[in-house]
Order: C-alpha cells, then structure tokens, then sequence
C-alpha cells in the first residue's frame, strides 16, 4: 500500500515481491529502452511482464524523475505555482464559491484544488496552459446548468474557461447546489 505522501517508492516493496526481482533490475530495463516514450515503458512493464497499471506508473515515473505523486502540499502551493493571470481567476473561483458555502473544505485531490465535504468531492478546478477547466463532478449538474453556460466550452465532465474569465458566481453556486443536492 502506497505512503500517504504520495511516495511511488512505497510501492517497491509489493513490486519486488510479487515480480521476484530487484527494483533496480526493473529500472536497468527501462534505461535499456533509451529515449521510449512514457506509454512504450509501461507497454514494457505491463505487456511483457505482467505488472499492474499501478505498479508500472511507479516505475516509470521513478525512472522519469517524478519521485511523488504529489506535486501540491496544499491550494496555496497550488494557487501559487500557476501564472499570475491564472492564479487570481482560479482563486477568484473558489473565493466566489466559498463566500456562499464555507462549509465546504478546499482541498488537494489529484494534484489540483477540490472543495468536498464528507459525502464527496463538489467542485474542482484544474490549469492548463491557456485556460483553466472546472468540475462540478456530474454530467447531470453539467446538463442542469449548459443552457447558462454560455460561450464556454463543455466537454465531457469539465467546462472549458479562459484565463481572465469573469467570474460568475451565480453559475458557480448553482453547479455547487446541484452538486450537493446529488450527494444527499
């Protein structure tokens, strides 16, 4: 079982176990593969010799360089490693979310700021390079609030805002009442 810290090396032990050789016989494998992309050394790993998703991806990152999961101790670690720009839309978001549900515990949940509370996560927000994405976690809270949506972009589970966004907490607290109404 992984360490709570997000340390991949917490999983060598089970690999080492259940593989029947050395950590460091895996790692002479995937430098065997020189310059392999991230899906080739887990085809590696995975196709060749059996090992679970999990346990590969905690190889392959390990030998990529990527000794934690975890990338963001906290939201301000988080909030604080984005652009300028960015930064103060995505803490604009939650600011306006939290004014109206401070009940909600802002957390970090795969490497990106969430709100939850103790039946589930509500509202999650996630950065790429020319925008930011939000998630109310339900395609039902989705389909409940596209006709408000606008110009911005929904996919599948994230709806799609740009950078400097104005932010519209009527929107945002509809898709967090929704959100929490479906976790009742």
């Amino acid at each position: 079982m992984p360490s709570a810290s997000g340390d991949r090396s917490a999983h060598f032990p089970a690999i080492e176990r259940k593989h029947g050789k050395p950590v460091a016989y895996w790692m002479r494998q995937l430098a065997d593969l020189g310059t392999a992309t991230y899906p080739e050394q887990m085809a590696l790993l995975q196709e060749r010799h059996g090992f679970s998703r999990t346990h590969a991806n905690a190889l392959v990152m390990v030998h990529r360089g990527s000794p934690s999961s975890k990338r963001h101790a906290t939201p301000a670690d988080y909030f604080a490693s984005l652009p300028p720009d960015q930064r103060r839309t995505a803490k604009a978001v939650f600011s306006a979310i939290r004014e109206k549900h401070p009940e909600l515990d802002l957390v970090i949940a795969w490497n990106q700021p969430m709100l939850r509370n103790e039946r589930g996560y509500v509202f999650g927000l996630g950065a790429a390079s020319a925008h930011l994405l939000v998630n109310p976690f339900s395609t039902d809270v989705l389909d409940a609030v596209r006709h408000r949506l606008g110009a911005l972009e929904v996919q599948k589970h994230t709806v799609r805002i740009p950078v400097g966004w104005k932010v519209d907490a009527a929107l945002l607290n509809a898709m967090v009442r929704l959100r929490l109404a479906e976790l009742k």
